[in-house]
């Protein structure tokens, strides 16, 4: 075992050496060249008022052709994973155009890392680069976690109090490249580590394998190590907020070898759908769409490691599932649906606000089509920044039993 660790961690080494450089500059978005860009000119953000309330004169307005970097950093407080307590959270996004702004996409990265002044932190980078002309696309997603969370077993039988707090250390690396094969669609490879170590329930009564019914990766440590074949379809003009119409399609299968370092062989497939449709398409600034998003996660075999099961919350954004409890249901297959209509309040873009729906199901309690649990909620939305079409986003959201806040940067979607 230790060997295996071992290899796994050269690896992440060697892999983390490599993509430094790239992540000062990276995360997601598409801009189909059909589609032409927002007048962004005649919206307002909060940076236009703090320069309003400072006297500060706005610097010559840039052309398009320039890489200009856009910044958004937001300060938070909020509840620990596992409920122990709240946390500092930090929120900071960037942007840049690696290329022509009519041929490539928006490049970004999101860092928001937190720490409850004590034991429990965490360290999450997601990038994603788009090279000139969008000829390559480069995504990345490393976490340095310690991570208390609740689980509830497999399937969703148990009630919302018959749960147990799973303290464990996590890294996480994953790096893909994707070349355009053909336009808005990419196709390539990339490699996957999860590392869980020091697995454990905080209550000493409870023994996890017992409780969760699974004997995999519920003790101790846990590796899965493995290659990825990635296929993805884009058109939306910007991940970060989609507003012209779009779509996304993004399809991962993942095979974990015992011989890369996992603890047993295992499989995956991430199949991840999204569409917008502008319900005002003579306007060009206000915010007036319907969005969709469906994925299906399921673990091929009966090997895979517990944590690594699909997971509502997990998805690799982790934005699913909002008004329920990040890892309340799990299970070998996962089915997630959710709608989202999202409205300007205010003309200059500075107010909206959006309703959502959404519904997931999992596998080991009942079928797939029977066994499914609603949420819904609303949110505020408050412009950050207009040139990256960054929002700050606030949201509540309901299930049986459950309710929460989430505050961020950026669309769930």
């Amino acid at each position: 075992m230790k060997n295996k660790i071992s290899y796994a961690a050269r690896i992440l080494v060697l892999l983390v050496t490599v993509s430094l450089g790239a992540q000062a500059q990276t995360a997601s978005t598409i801009i189909p060249k059909t589609v032409s860009r927002r007048d962004t000119a005649r919206q307002t953000d909060l940076i236009d008022i703090g320069k309003s309330l400072f006297h500060i004169r706005p610097k010559v307005i840039r052309t398009e052709g320039d890489k200009k970097i856009y910044f958004s950093f937001l300060p938070i407080s909020s509840a620990v994973p596992g409920g122990n307590g709240r946390a500092l959270v930090t929120s900071t996004s960037a942007g840049i155009y690696l290329g022509p702004r009519k041929t490539t996409n928006l490049s970004s990265a999101s860092f928001a890392p937190y720490w409850n002044f004590g034991s429990r932190f965490g360290l999450p980078l997601r990038t994603s680069i788009w090279l000139p002309e969008n000829t390559w696309t480069i995504q990345g997603d490393v976490r340095f976690l310690r991570y208390p969370q609740d689980t509830w077993g497999l399937g969703s039988t148990r009630g919302e109090d018959d749960k147990s707090l799973v303290n464990y250390n996590y890294v996480r690396f994953y790096q893909s490249a994707l070349k355009k094969i053909e336009p808005y669609l990419f196709a390539g490879f990339g490699y996957n580590l999860d590392y869980h170590s020091g697995i454990h329930s905080d209550e000493e009564n409870i023994d996890l394998p017992t409780f969760t019914k699974y004997a995999y990766g519920t003790n101790g440590s846990s590796v899965s190590s493995g290659i990825t074949f990635n296929l993805l379809y884009d058109t939306r003009n910007n991940s970060i907020n989609p507003i012209m119409p779009g779509a996304y399609a993004n399809i991962v299968y993942r095979v974990n070898p015992k011989f890369l370092g996992s603890n047993d062989n295992s499989s995956s497939v991430y199949a991840d759908f999204r569409k917008y449709v502008r319900l005002n398409p003579e306007k060009r600034i206000q915010q007036n769409t319907l969005a969709f998003w469906t994925y299906v996660w399921s673990a091929v075999g009966n090997k895979t490691p517990y944590l690594d099961l699909p997971s509502l919350g997990w998805d690799p954004y982790n934005r699913s599932g909002r008004g329920f409890e990040q890892n309340r249901y799990r299970g070998r297959t996962l089915v997630y649906l959710e709608a989202e209509y999202r409205r300007d309040i205010t003309a200059n873009g500075l107010l909206g606000f959006v309703v959502f729906t959404n519904v997931n199901t999992v596998s080991g309690s009942g079928s797939l089509l029977t066994s499914y649990h609603p949420a819904a909620g609303t949110g505020l939305r408050v412009k950050f920044n207009k040139g990256s079409g960054t929002n700050i986003a606030v949201d509540y959201g309901i299930s049986k039993g459950f309710s929460s806040i989430t505050l961020g940067l950026g669309e769930a979607f």
